[in-house]
């Protein structure tokens, strides 16, 4: 493949070791790029929650991958893209420890499998500054970010870092080249963990990051890796989360190595973005990866550079990302075993967090599932808003705010992210392992004051997560709008109110106000319609309260609680207490006057619960290892 007119004005001069003898052939180095990202503290490939394996996670399924991509390379390097330490029991067990000595296991692990470099992801700062310093003391490789900074304008993490590595060109000698590793994370960290950074940490705009130390980087280095914890968008402005695009189109990077997004590149989710390649898995023509989340893949970067006498450029390039897992019939498939010492290395903790989450709290008296969020029956989400309220109630007496009517918002988290992950309990007893598959992060308690007006507001920014319906339509049609995660999808207890989804959402999947539209109909309390001027206290979660999802009116500026506990506590301590389960629904679709049909993807173990939602009926259609259900809206 010809060398690009972007490579070679990319960079300055860089020399090499083993220059090509006379009547040699110019050398060619075969360099081969691993990642992993969004491995969540997904460890083993074990499934805390429900106490069993799960083939479709772990890194020690990709060491073993690792350790075969070595063997076909004669030249490997890896990388870590973030969000490694938070994310699974085992990484709040972790968390929990208070002045636990020795290396995090997470650290002992990849320091086993000879990661070269890596940068923090946006959830490396939940469980605090102090923490994650510990934790990374103990990498014994380093960590770089270029757009993240102490308050006093200190250096947090080195911007970059040059590798010198001795590699094999293609005629057997030795040639040594200097990798140059940049980092990056979302500045987003500073509103989804405010409480933790603020007056400590900065974090700018990865692009204008990216164009500051990119040519100084360049001029020191043969090839340039950037290591972003971030997706992809072709809209990105300033400070946005998803800035890939952008930071590949700056001269003089190599390769772009991707995270964040839990999505896999190359592949059919980007298909059709301007300025991506979907199937040969570039950016602005720079090579790209993704691997996943929770170790699904291990993304693979293949260079040749060839060096012409005065520098190396990329000559061709292959980027595949690969699986550890295939779906087949609708069950996960294991196309790799684990890694035995990976194992052994972590089994102190592991052990442990196995006992601490099977510890009983409680007991249910009523099924909780969460297969049907989308159409509005959702005792899970009934359980944490109850338990919230039950929580923030005391701490608000004696203050300005007791009068107030006490709301509660809470969004579903275990709907689907993959076809596995949902909650089914039967009654019965309740260990903690089932409070953290029902709240899975480490937010804490926050309460906000806000006006009906606010509300309103608030609720349509959640409809978001709805496609428009056709009521007109004949045809089943497909309701929810995956490009909005659930997570966003906020349902507030203690209002009562419809959503009409034949209506244009007000909001797009961003959080931008795009038209004077309606979804939120017949807003009531206490069966009374709501003043636009009446005050609420809402009960949430720091992210959302401190600005997360880009939700209006919620920026941080109007909390009246912060509690030290976390939303997970309030769950575990309702429970504890032995409160129940309301038996209620805050919303409903609105009538459209007509039966239209819609249709949603959950789990095929979902048709042994269609008791609990009238008119909802499986099909036989399967969509990678989900089932589609269909309901019709009267």
């Amino acid at each position: 493949m010809p060398i690009t007119r972007r490579e070679l004005l990319a960079g300055s001069a860089a020399l090499a070791v083993g220059f090509p003898a006379i009547g040699r052939a110019a050398p060619r180095v075969e360099l081969r790029l691993l990642e992993t990202s969004d491995l969540h503290m997904f460890v083993l490939d074990w499934d805390y929650y429900h106490a069993r394996p799960d083939p479709t996670v772990g890194l020690s399924k990709i060491a073993r991958l690792v350790t075969e991509a070595r063997a076909q390379a004669q030249n490997a390097l890896l990388f870590d893209n973030g969000d490694l330490l938070q994310g699974s029991p085992l990484g709040d067990f972790v968390a929990r420890r208070e002045g636990a000595s020795g290396a995090h296991p997470v650290f002992r692990a990849m320091n086993h499998m000879r990661y070269d470099a890596a940068t923090p992801g946006n959830h490396e700062f939940n469980f605090g500054l102090d923490f994650l310093e510990r934790a990374l003391a103990g990498a014994g490789f380093p960590y770089v970010s270029a757009n993240i900074e102490r308050a006093d304008g200190g250096a947090f993490l080195p911007p970059f870092r040059i590798l010198t590595r001795r590699l094999t060109d293609d005629g057997g000698v030795a040639q040594e080249l200097r990798i140059g590793v940049i980092g990056f994370a979302p500045p987003q960290i500073m509103i989804w963990d405010r409480g933790h950074l603020e007056g400590r940490l900065r974090c700018g705009d990865m692009v204008s990051a990216a164009r500051r130390f990119v040519p100084i980087l360049r001029a020191q280095c043969d090839i340039l890796v950037a290591l972003c914890h971030s997706g992809i968008d072709a809209r990105a402005a300033v400070d946005a989360e998803n800035a890939c695009l952008q930071i590949a189109a700056i001269p003089g990077v190599d390769a772009i190595m991707m995270g964040h997004a839990h999505r896999v590149f190359p592949g059919p989710d980007y298909a059709g973005v301007a300025g991506v390649d979907a199937e040969r898995g570039t950016l602005a023509g720079v090579p790209a990866v993704m691997p996943g989340f929770w170790g699904s893949h291990l993304g693979v970067i293949d260079l040749t550079l060839a060096h012409d006498g005065d520098r190396w450029a990329v000559e061709r390039f292959r980027t595949e990302a690969r699986p550890i897992f295939a779906r087949e019939a609708g069950k996960a498939v294991a196309l790799t075993e684990a890694d035995p010492a990976i194992a052994t290395i972590v089994a102190p903790e592991h052990e442990a967090t196995r006992l601490w989450v099977d510890e009983p709290i409680g007991e249910i008296a009523t099924p909780l599932v969460s297969y049907f969020v989308w159409i509005g029956i959702d005792p899970v989400g009934a359980l944490v808003n109850a338990a919230q309220i039950a929580y923030a109630r005391p701490l608000l007496e004696g203050t300005p705010h007791e009068r107030l009517p006490l709301l509660s918002a809470v969004a579903p988290f275990r709907v689907g992210y993959t076809p596995d992950s949902y909650i089914d309990l039967d009654p019965g007893p309740m260990a903690l392992r089932h409070v953290a598959d029902i709240y899975p992060y480490p937010n804490t308690l926050v309460a906000v004051r806000v006006t009906g007006a606010q509300l309103r507001e608030w609720l349509e920014c959640a409809a978001r997560v709805f496609r428009r319906i056709d009521r007109d339509a004949s045809e089943p049609q497909l309701l929810v709008d995956r490009r909005t995660p659930s997570y966003n999808f906020d349902v507030i207890a203690g209002v009562d109110y419809r959503i009409d989804v034949s209506a244009p959402a007000r909001y797009d999947a961003s959080g931008n106000l795009r038209r004077d539209a309606a979804r939120i109909v017949d807003l009531r309390y206490g069966g009374r319609a709501i003043d636009p001027e009446q005050e609420f206290i809402v009960v949430t979660n720091s992210y959302r309260a401190d600005g997360g999802g880009r939700f209006p009116g919620l920026d941080g500026r109007n909390i009246v609680l912060r509690a030290p506990d976390s939303n997970r506590d309030a769950v575990e301590r309702f429970l504890r207490r032995g409160g129940s389960i309301p038996d209620t629904r805050p919303w409903s679709f609105a009538p459209l006057g007509r039966r239209v049909t819609i249709t949603f993807d959950s789990a095929p173990a979902a048709a042994r619960r269609l008791a609990a939602a009238p008119r909802l009926r499986a099909t036989m259609r399967e969509e990678a290892g989900y089932l589609r259900y269909e309901y019709d809206l009267a």
